[in-house]
């Protein structure tokens, strides 16, 4: 593989490298290890794993606006269409039980909905690019 051809870029980096932060977080916050921790963490563990995977199979493909550069419908992208926001997702909470401030759901509460809009912005973008094979690929698939 060439190294313009990689999945790494330097964005990715900086993501994985804030996904594995939070999760440190969550590790090595001070305080008891309650249920509510330890939800955080089965929760936050998840997270993080599938979050780093679903980013590396995107590789290029990611981008902060909605643009159809590729049709990437293997590994976790089998299963779920928007793996990113479905595992940051999952991350966000982790850390917010690990952290125990029930008022910080607040943040899922508007996190949530955005992504919701994104992901279907994204879909009309793939569907007019991809047409029929997006249409086929989102039967199969998940969010």
């Amino acid at each position: 593989m060439r190294v313009k051809d990689s999945k790494v870029v330097p964005l990715m980096v900086v993501q994985v490298g804030a996904a594995v932060l939070l999760f440190a977080a969550i590790v090595f916050l001070p305080g008891d290890w309650n249920a509510s921790r330890w939800a955080g963490l089965i929760i936050g563990i998840p997270g993080v794993v599938f979050l780093i995977a679903a980013r590396y199979e995107l590789g290029k493909s990611f981008s902060v606006t909605a643009q159809a550069r590729e049709l990437v419908t293997s590994g976790v992208y089998s299963k779920i269409r928007n793996p990113i926001y479905v595992f940051g997702a999952m991350l966000i909470l982790g850390f917010i039980l690990a952290l125990q401030k029930p008022i910080l759901l607040v943040i899922l509460a508007v996190v949530i909905p955005l992504q919701v809009v994104r992901a279907r912005k994204e879909a009309r973008v793939l569907e007019a690019k991809f047409g029929d094979a997006y249409r086929e690929y989102r039967k199969k698939t998940w969010f």
